[in-house]
Formats: C-alpha cells, structure tokens, sequence
C-alpha cells in the first residue's frame, strides 16, 4: 500500500467521523425540540464538569471524592431519567448516542497507538481496489498460471509450487508462514505472488504489494523529513500480509539495508508473514545484505524456486510462430 492509499483511507474515516457526528447534532435538535425535559437534563449533565473542576480546585488537598462520589450518582440518575422519556416517546434510550461506524475506535482508525481493526480492513479495500485497476491483478490468479511453459523435472518442481501457493493462500492466516520466492526472470514470480495477494485480500486481510524499491522509498521520504515520520514503516511491519517485489533491484544504500532487516525481523518478531520475490539466489542475498538478513530468510522462510526457461520470451515466439 503506499502514501496515497494510507491518505485516502483517513479521508474516509474523517468522513465517517464528521457523518456520525452531524447526524447525532440533528437527532439532538430532534429531541430538543419535541422533548424540552430531555434537553434540560443534558445542560446540566453539559455544567457538570464546571462543578468537578471548582470542587477540585477549591479542595486545596481536602479529600473531596464523596462530593465526586454524590456527581456520578446524579449524574447516573438524570440519564436513567432521560432514557425513560425518551423511551416514553417511542425513541430508542440510545438515540443520542453518537453511532460510528466503528464504535471501538470512533472512526479515528486508531486504539491505543495502533492500527484499528476497521483501518486494517478498510485499506484491504482500498488496496484491492487499486489493484483492480491493473489489468495485472485480474490476468493474475491461480486459474491463468499455465504450467504448459515448463519441461520434464521443471514441470513437476512448478506444479508443487502452484499446489502449494494455491493451498497457503486458500488457508492464509496472521500465524502463516513466510515465503521466499526466488529464480530468474520471467518464471512467474509475480503472476504467483499477485495470485496469492488476490485471494488473501478477498478473505478480507490487509495486504501491502509493493516492488521493494517503492516501499523504501516511501520509509525514505517519511525518514528524513521534518516530523520523521514512521506511519509507513509501522504499516509495513504490522499488515497481515506483506509481499516485497523485486528484493534486490532497489538503489544500495546503507539506510535501505538497514530498513530491509528491520522489515524482515520486526515481522518475524510479530509472527507475521511476509513473501519476497527475487531475482538473486542464497549467496547473491547474503553477498548484498549480509548473513543476518540471509539466514533469517534462508532458514525461517519457504524457499520456492522457480525454475524453467523464460515464459515471457517462450509466448512471443509462440505468438510469432502463428503470425
């Protein structure tokens, strides 16, 4: 997912927010209007927080919690008698309650410093709506992975792959594995990986699909500006299914290797899966970003490699074959 999406997705629960919020300002008109007794209560429940304040500040250290004490049992009181008329008038005894659409986090998207689980799903949406939109995502599922491409032992390796991805995205869970996929270029990395994050988002998880590059990029850019920001990389590190791109194509800076590790042993700390595609095998991985990085990946991870003779090149000779 990246910086547009994260805006997009707090644009919306604003807007949820500020509905919810108008809505019960207009069903308070309402009840003010038809049920004048129902608005007194509600003023004095309003100047109740004057009255705890100058009790508070007036104690100057006398023990005071029985005056506190007597405030919330009025308090109860008047909206246990509120209840009553409102119900005595046909309306419900939560009428004025504020109705958000999540009422756990109040659609601010956040409890306690964290993602909230309406903002999980929310970005799943958005982000496979965004996908959508490339003719990528709708080519690139289980059913339109051919297996005519590969020979002999290459056959037999690319059929337990396909049966395999197909089976962990069909159980796909937060305790998942992780999962390496590595070979050369144009074996069908990516068609299996967006295979795998269609199904997982359609489950309704939260998957962030990415080439590396944009990734660090995005981690970069939030790095070093003003604020230093990290709402990115605690995305990355937190959704239920992070698939890397192209491990290995990025820029080499010391400040990207480091992200990458961070990436890598922050999800495994979680128990989160996380898939890499890459180009590079073991010691390329290890030669670029060091024995830590690898023996994480190379040992934790489900290792697939894809192995054939390029697909890309094999279709347009076929395709220049019937011309």
């Amino acid at each position: 997912m990246d910086s547009e999406i994260f805006d997009m997705a707090h644009a919306i629960l604003s807007q949820r927010r500020a509905k919810a919020i108008a809505e019960n300002d207009r069903r308070i008109k309402e009840i003010n209007d038809k049920i004048p007794e129902v608005r007194e209560i509600n003023d004095a429940l309003y100047n109740t927080g004057r009255q705890l304040i100058q009790i508070i500040t007036s104690a100057k250290g006398a023990d005071v919690s029985d005056k506190i004490e007597q405030i919330k049992r009025n308090n109860l009181g008047a909206q246990q008698v509120a209840e009553q008329l409102l119900s005595a008038h046909g309306y419900p005894t939560d009428y004025l309650d504020i109705k958000y659409s999540c009422q756990k986090c109040g659609d601010t998207g956040y409890i306690g410093g964290k993602f909230c689980e309406c903002f999980n799903r929310l970005t799943a949406k958005l982000t496979t709506a965004a996908l959508n939109e490339k003719a990528q995502l709708t080519l690139s599922n289980f059913s339109t992975f051919s297996l005519d491409y590969y020979k002999g032992s290459d056959y037999q390796a690319m059929e337990r792959i396909l049966n395999f991805t197909r089976a962990y995205a069909a159980d796909f869970s937060r305790n998942s594995d992780s999962i390496l996929i590595f070979g050369n270029t144009g074996l069908g990395k990516t068609h299996i990986s967006l295979a795998i994050a269609n199904e997982v988002l359609k489950k309704g998880f939260s998957v962030i699909y990415d080439s590396t590059m944009n990734i660090l990029r995005d981690i970069e850019k939030e790095h070093f500006s003003h604020d230093k920001s990290t709402e990115m990389l605690d995305l990355v590190c937190d959704t239920d299914l992070l698939i890397l791109d192209d491990l290995g194509t990025e820029f080499e800076s010391k400040f990207y290797n480091s992200a990458i590790y961070n990436i890598i042993n922050s999800r495994l700390v979680k128990g989160l899966p996380t898939i890499i595609n890459t180009n590079m095998d073991f010691s390329a991985l290890s030669l670029r970003y060091g024995g830590k990085v690898a023996s994480r990946i190379t040992t934790i991870y489900n290792c697939l490699e894809f192995k054939g003779d390029d697909v890309r090149l094999q279709k347009k000779a076929r395709g220049a074959s019937l011309k």
